[in-house]
């Protein structure tokens, strides 16, 4: 059975993600930052169990989203999404919260 995966990339025009945008993956297990480079990637991720809560911050056109971990690890930040993205990838996480 396919595991379902949802990607969510922060829009070029925002501060950081010019040339190499900012990708929030979530998918059953966990919440992952991706921050692509010009070789490599750095990737944050918390599991699903351990996400504590997911606050977002909306401007005028984008949001900013804060995920923090009940395991006391650092939060997993980015900035530059759409605002339904945002209420997505919170939506998303709640729901795969609850069907642990």
């Amino acid at each position: 059975m396919p595991e379902e995966r949802y990607v969510f990339t922060a829009s070029r025009l925002t501060r950081g993600n010019f040339w190499f945008p900012v990708r929030i993956e979530i998918n059953q297990e966990r919440v992952s930052r991706v921050k692509p480079r010009l070789v490599g990637a750095n990737e944050e991720s918390i599991p699903i169990s351990k996400v504590a809560s997911v606050n977002i911050t909306t401007g005028l056109i984008w949001s900013d989203i804060r995920i923090d971990s009940s395991g006391g690890s650092n939060p997993i930040l980015s900035h530059g999404h759409r605002k339904a993205d945002a209420r997505r990838i919170r939506d998303l996480i709640e729901n795969f919260q609850k069907g642990r």
